[in-house]
Parts: structure tokens; C-alpha cells; sequence
């Protein structure tokens, strides 16, 4: 007999998943994931599709809001609630929950050492652009060359009209290392959204600079949307725990695209300190002769994040803009 719970993993394309029908399994119970099922639709809507009384329809919404489970629409009046479309968004917005359990934060890391793999595989191939790109460092050092607005850190923070950091989902739920946790920064949007559901705090722009710079530090990859319009995320991914970094970094899976520099080294000055090698999680950094007195970057492999600059001894590590501007596009519609 098939569950409420295959059914809203069918929903998201994953009804071969039991691992996805468990996760729901530990957000809700049944009704609310008959709940889930009724979805889109306003309060009142779902409260005549399911014979749920009124009261017990709103307070199942809000518990489902705050899990991430389900989202509200302000284009209409109450909101109108629908349920996640995909598993990226689904892991995104639910572990990012402040009352996850170890359950649920366990059941989604089964899932990701088991089948994310070949479902990354599949979005790639899918897309015909990644949905996130790189951005270079720019806290800790200022790249010399222009860089434009939608790719500058400092400008996206600037620019932003509010902001709030949550958990690092990835590192939350997976916990292959040490690194900070409360760095994924939430931008207008998204930030809004973080506050509404309890998941996020506010942050200052200056708090911001402050997590982007420890991120760089850290070796942490700065990662957001792959549009112009920055109203959406920052986050600072590592090469263990996160979605997309493990599978370009192991596979080759196009899930994340390059910033549009590729990094170059200064072979005079450079002292062999072997630091950059060390510090790129794309191996594009090796060495330019046999006796190992200076590096060299291969730009095939150069994802621009800029992580080598930031440690740099002599300072002898530069980007290098190779990439146009509509590189990026305008929008996701690509």
C-alpha cells in the first residue's frame, strides 16, 4: 500500500526513494502530510479538501512553514501555502529547522551519502546552466582588477536592504568537519523568509563582512545564485559537507559554476611555500618545474574562488578576469 509519505516524495520526483518518504515521515504525521498533499491552496481551500477544521489547518500550516516543508505566497490574501518542489530546496529549508531532530538530521545524511551522488548526476544534465556560481574572495583582499557589482562581495553586502545568517545546512546535517557552522548568509528575500520562520537571525552589514572574512580564513568557497540579482544567498561552502563542492571536486558533476577569474601566479615571486596547493580543492594548482620552486595554476581546473590569495605569503597571487560579463546570466531563465 503506498504512504502518504511515498506519495509526497512522489511529488518532489523521489517516489523511488524510501530514504526521501522517511524524511518526511520524521517532519510531520499523516494528517499533516495529507495536508501537504491538498496543497497549493489557501487555509480555507485545504480545510475543505482535507474536512480539517479551520483552526487545525492554520497551526498545522505554521508548524509546516517553520519546518520548511512548505512555503506561503504573499500574492494572495490569506497566503497560499505549497510544499517543496525538489530535493535541493527540501534539504535547504528544512535542516535549517531549529528544532531538527537527530533523527531527521541523520536520516537526511543517509540520504546524501547514498543517492544524492547520482541524483546530482541527473540535475546536471538536466540544466543547461548550474543554479549557483562561485564568488571570489573579497574581504580579507581586494582583487586588483574591475569586478562588477553581482560578483563583488562587499557590493552584494552594500546593497543589500536586509540581512540575517542561518546554519550551514550541509554542515549541519552531514558533519564531516570542523568549520563554522553559522555562516550561510541570507540576502532581502531570503532573509525576510529566515526571520518569518524562526530558522535565521538579523545581522548587521558589517557582521556580514565579518562572517565573509572568517569564511575566507577558514578556506570556506563563496557560493550564491547564478543570476545577476544577489536577493537570495551567500553561502561558504567546504569541500566535505556541502551539495555541490564534492560532487565537481570527486565526479566532475557541472553542479557549480566557475566565477568568471582564474587565478595566476607570479613564477619571480613566488617562494614555493606550497600554501596555494594545499588551499585549492580543485587541484589546479601545481608545480611549474621538476625541482618545485614555483607554482603554477591550470585555468581548466581554476574555479576563481580566490582561497589561494588569502594565504599567500608574498603576495604574489592574482585573478585574472577570463570570463565576459554574460558569463553570469541576468536571471535563472537560461
Amino acid at each position: 500500500m503506498e504512504t502518504v509519505y511515498k506519495k509526497l516524495a512522489d511529488k518532489i520526483q523521489m517516489g523511488h526513494s524510501q530514504r526521501v518518504a522517511k524524511i518526511f515521515s520524521t517532519l510531520m504525521d499523516e494528517t499533516s502530510a495529507g495536508l501537504m498533499l491538498a496543497m497549493p491552496g489557501q487555509p480555507t481551500e485545504l480545510a475543505e479538501r482535507t474536512g480539517l477544521p479551520l483552526d487545525d489547518v492554520n497551526t498545522r500550516l505554521r508548524d509546516l512553514y517553520v519546518k520548511g516543508a512548505a512555503f506561503k505566497s504573499g500574492r494572495t490574501d490569506p497566503p497560499s501555502y505549497y510544499m517543496v518542489r525538489n530535493v535541493p530546496q527540501f534539504h535547504d529549508s528544512t535542516i535549517v529547522w531549529p528544532q531538527a531532530t537527530d533523527e531527521f538530521l541523520l536520516a537526511w545524511r543517509d540520504f546524501m551519502d547514498t543517492e544524492w551522488h547520482d541524483l546530482a548526476k541527473v540535475i546536471a544534465k538536466m540544466m543547461p546552466k548550474p543554479i549557483s556560481r562561485v564568488i571570489p574572495v573579497g574581504i580579507s583582499i581586494q582583487i586588483k582588477n574591475q569586478i562588477l557589482n553581482f560578483e563583488s562581495i562587499n557590493e552584494i553586502i552594500d546593497n543589500a536592504k536586509v540581512l540575517s545568517v542561518t546554519p550551514c545546512t550541509c554542515r549541519r546535517s552531514m558533519g564531516k568537519c570542523d568549520r563554522p557552522v553559522e555562516t550561510c548568509i541570507q540576502v532581502n528575500k531570503a532573509a525576510e523568509y529566515s526571520l518569518d520562520r524562526g530558522s535565521g537571525r538579523l545581522i548587521t552589514k558589517e557582521e556580514a563582512r565579518e562572517i565573509c572574512r572568517n569564511a575566507e580564513k577558514e578556506g570556506l568557497v563563496h557560493v550564491t545564485m547564478n543570476k545577476h540579482e544577489v536577493d537570495a544567498f551567500i553561502c561558504n561552502c567546504c569541500p566535505c559537507c556541502c551539495l555541490a563542492l564534492p560532487e565537481l571536486v570527486k565526479a566532475g558533476t557541472k553542479i557549480l559554476d566557475p566565477s568568471r577569474y582564474v587565478a595566476e601566479i607570479n613564477a619571480d615571486e613566488c617562494t614555493g611555500c606550497e600554501v596555494c596547493h594545499e588551499r585549492c580543492y580543485f587541484e589546479a594548482i601545481t608545480w611549474g618545474d621538476a625541482d618545485e620552486t614555483y607554482s603554477v595554476v591550470n585555468p581548466d581546473k581554476c574555479m576563481g574562488c580566490g582561497l589561494c590569495m588569502v594565504t599567500c605569503p608574498v603576495d604574489c597571487i592574482e585573478l585574472k578576469e577570463i570570463r565576459p560579463a554574460d558569463f553570469v546570466p541576468k536571471d535563472m531563465k537560461h
